[in-house]
């Protein structure tokens, strides 16, 4: 069974699924030859505990880690410019998370389900939070939302149930439905007038 990769040194693309189910995989060495990680190239690597992405990495591509259920760090370098759908959704074992300054937007599902992930700091180049982005990281008690974000989708912060205040920045002019529903934890919201959102946002007994 394959427990160590390292991949060659004139390796520019990682191909779609090149690792896919690989479950035995526990530690992979991605050389500064790589700049792109295609769709689905080590999801479901169950039992890799942690990964470090080199600088010359620009693209990861939707699935890219998905379910890699053992991953409980990630180096992510400053070149990657906004996280794809899934690109690290069921990481469930995911504690620790840097986002670099360089990210401006963090897709739909991104780090859905990421259960283990306690704290978060989105830097201030992200303009956008689309939806599921963090939905159902049962164990994030503390989010902060940076002056720079504009947009919350749908779901972003879904049955994030540790989660006890939020609060969000008056340069958010967009909060989608169900953005903070099911955040059974949340107690304190605090938010601008000038937000704009319709519908159920936060739990009914939050104190906006």
């Amino acid at each position: 069974l394959l427990k160590e990769l390292i991949i060659s040194p004139t390796t520019s693309i990682i191909k779609e699924a090149a690792f896919k189910n690989c479950s035995s995989l526990v530690k992979i060495i991605i050389p500064p030859s790589v700049t792109e990680i295609k769709t689905y190239a080590f999801s479901k690597c169950s039992s890799i505990i942690e990964i470090v992405i080199p600088s010359s990495v620009k693209s990861i591509e939707r699935y890219a880690f998905y379910r890699c259920s053992s991953l409980k760090k990630v180096s992510i370098p400053s070149s990657i410019t906004s996280f794809e759908g899934y690109v690290f959704a069921e990481c469930s074992s995911l504690e620790n998370l840097t986002i670099p300054s360089s990210v401006k937007k963090i897709g739909f599902h991104s780090f859905y389900e990421c259960s283990s992930l306690k704290e978060l700091l989105i830097p201030s180049s992200v303009t956008e939070i689309n939806s599921h982005a963090f939905a159902l990281c049962e164990s994030l008690e503390k989010v902060v939302i940076p002056s720079s974000v504009t947009s919350i989708g749908s779901f972003a912060f879904y049955g994030c149930s540790s989660l006890k205040k939020i609060s969000i920045p008056s340069s958010v002019t967009s909060i989608k439905n169900w953005a903070f529903f099911r955040c059974s934890s949340l107690k304190k919201v605090t938010i601008s007038s000038e937000s704009t959102y319709y519908g159920r946002i936060f739990p009914p007994d939050a104190k906006i």
